[in-house]
């Protein structure tokens, strides 16, 4: 398997970008219009990694604002974009990076916003989570990992967000990534992003 390096800013350039999309205009995202800052963040492996005996997450669960939806696998496409979710209520999971219950920090995206068939997204309300509320992932043994938000942090769209992917602290997290803010018709983008921080509980 052929390992790809690139920037994590671009990565995240890649997923802040791809959540804000409605149905109508969603596939890949490529790196060919995004734009860089003057911030470098140290690069990170995206490839995709093969993982014996660690079992897949297949569905995330967030009863307080009535989430539970189907798990996606997100990698990357030929051109070095990330995959989003092709589903406005279900969610994906970023395979390159942790996976959730592992150490480190698993991350997770979904869409914000009323698709084309007048359909919410299944992260219309994220916004909503507190600190302490609970999140849990499914794996494929059936098997649920309980997670509690820690907080949530809004960043603007072009800024440098690696603590999303990166942990270096020892412990289980889950991050969980959407948009919300101010609809940019030119640009089909939110103009904030919003991740919500998880640990383990």
């Amino acid at each position: 398997m052929q390992t790809k390096i690139v920037s994590s800013k671009i990565l995240l350039m890649i997923v802040f970008g791809g959540f804000a999309l409605f149905a109508m205009s969603l596939s890949y995202f490529s790196l060919k219009n995004r734009t860089e800052s003057d911030l470098v963040p140290p690069t990170v492996n995206i490839a995709v990694q093969e993982k014996e005996g660690v079992p897949l997450p297949v569905r995330l669960k967030i009863p307080k604002i009535t989430v539970d939806a189907k798990v996606e696998l997100m990698g990357l496409t030929s051109d070095g974009a990330m995959e989003a979710p092709k589903r406005g209520r279900n969610v994906g999971w970023y395979s390159a990076g942790s996976r959730p219950g592992e150490v480190g920090s698993a991350v997770m995206d979904g869409h914000y916003g009323t698709w084309k068939n007048g359909e919410g997204s299944v992260f219309d309300n994220l916004n909503k989570l507190e600190k302490g509320d609970r999140v849990s992932v499914e794996d494929e043994k059936g098997t649920l990992i309980t997670f509690v938000v820690r907080e949530s942090r809004e960043y603007d769209s072009n800024a440098d967000a690696t603590d999303v992917f990166d942990s270096s602290d020892g412990k289980v997290h889950l991050n969980l990534i959407t948009c919300e803010g101010v609809w940019n018709k030119d640009s089909k983008s939110y103009s904030q992003r919003l991740v919500v921080f998880t640990d383990k509980e």
